[in-house]
């Protein structure tokens, strides 16, 4: 008998902000480029920062988010510090930028760049 296996539910969840943001990027995506790659490397006052970069080709570890305007990459040593988060394109008069929800995150330092888990 063979055994069913369940579909794993996407790490975070994207607004639609956040989906029409990545179908931009994917449109001025240098060539070659298969998706954009979330990943917290170290930086910043409080430990963890948020980085969205271009991906030509995913890492074994990547877990791959399918949208509707391309592929998504969680960098897999990130994963832990972004499951269950929602990212979202926020933009006004100053700024423009993803945000994230993030229940992993503990605090974050008084810029609001870098968080801590």
């Amino acid at each position: 008998m063979a055994t069913k296996v369940r579909e794993r539910p996407a790490p975070i969840t994207l607004t639609e902000g956040a989906v029409a943001r990545i179908e931009e990027l994917m449109k001025d995506a240098p060539e070659g480029t298969s998706g954009v790659r979330l990943s917290t490397p170290r930086r910043g006052c409080s430990g963890l920062a948020y980085s969205i970069d271009y991906v030509e080709t995913p890492e074994p570890a990547d877990e791959k988010v399918e949208t509707p305007a391309g592929v998504l990459y969680v960098d897999g040593p990130s994963l832990l510090y972004l499951i269950g988060s929602r990212m979202d394109w926020q933009e006004d008069d100053f700024t423009a930028g993803f945000t994230f929800e993030n229940p992993n995150a503990k605090g974050m330092c008084g810029c609001g760049e870098s968080f801590t888990v």
